[in-house]
């Protein structure tokens, strides 16, 4: 008997990657397990995707087949997140561009692409600011880092603190749709995959580990200031959304402004997870930047 059930309705991570030829695996970061998604050949380009707080490789699922077929393309878990090493420590922002150069180096990639969202664009923007040699093109995707605004650090503190010390379905689901303008791409399992890494022994210690940077004192003194934008010398796309919740369009159009040359557009109908709530205008337009070709809708602001 047919249930005439919509198709989206069986959205999976395992549908998403359907016709992607891809891998999963461990590296060695020198002494940082570091999980990964990668796809594409090690002849093209290389481009790493950084996700943001509390996320995963699986931010990324909606876009490794596209970004596979020109980049040699690499998601990671970040240090302290997913299934990556979880080290008894703080996490400020150098601890994670410290992890990004140990993968690096252990890739032996001299310079690379990279694309970072909210967490990921904080450190991906401290990357090409501090160690321009290593930065080929970088995206700034609702990228955190430019200000310190305490409701939003308090609210994201306390979804995600409760998410990780007690990782019952509901909590979970209201951190994932927290990413989304239109909660009803939140599907069941992107909801159980995260469930999942937070139920892992010790998530909980390594999510206060990782949520210091929401601490005022902790993240002033880790934001980047006009002048570290000043010195990113890569091509750079600043990319915001119409309904992310970190901030309004005039917080990217403000990043954008202080990069020398850089570009910057909006994607409507998008929270946090342009990436993946809108994956198919995300692919035209990251990919069109990444490969040096115009971006439309995009402009520069300074």
């Amino acid at each position: 008997m047919s249930t005439n059930k919509p198709q989206s309705a069986y959205g999976s991570i395992w549908a998403d990657l359907r016709g992607t030829s891809f891998t999963q695996g461990w590296l060695d970061a020198n002494g940082l397990e570091t999980r990964y998604l990668q796809s594409g050949n090690e002849k093209n380009p290389p481009l790493i995707l950084l996700h943001g707080v509390g996320g995963h490789a699986e931010a990324y699922v909606r876009n490794l087949k596209s970004h596979g077929e020109h980049f040699w393309t690499w998601a990671i878990d970040m240090i302290g997140h997913g299934w990556s090493a979880k080290p008894a420590s703080d996490r400020e922002i150098p601890a994670y561009v410290d992890h990004v150069l140990r993968v690096l180096d252990a890739l032996r990639i001299d310079r690379a692409s990279f694309s970072g969202e909210s967490l990921g664009g904080w450190v991906a923007s401290r990357l090409a600011a501090d160690h321009p040699d290593r930065v080929e093109r970088l995206v700034l995707n609702t990228a955190g880092g430019s200000q310190a605004d305490p409701k939003v650090m308090a609210g994201l503190k306390t979804l995600s603190l409760r998410a990780a010390d007690d990782p019952n379905w509901e909590f979970i689901k209201a951190r994932v749709e927290w990413l989304m303008a239109d909660k009803s791409k939140v599907y069941d399992d992107l909801v159980a995959t995260r469930q999942a890494i937070y139920a892992q022994p010790g998530m909980a210690q390594a999510m206060h580990h990782n949520m210091v940077l929401q601490d005022m004192d902790t993240r002033v003194r880790n934001l980047m200031r006009p002048e570290d934008y000043a010195r990113i010398k890569a091509p750079t796309l600043v990319l915001w959304t119409s309904d992310d919740p970190t901030a309004d369009v005039s917080e990217g159009r403000r990043i954008a402004s202080m990069i020398p040359g850089a570009l910057f557009t909006v994607m409507d109908g998008c929270g946090h997870w342009p990436q993946f709530e809108d994956a198919e205008t995300f692919n035209r337009l990251h990919l069109d930047f990444l490969l040096g070709r115009e971006v439309a809708g995009a402009a520069p602001v300074n």
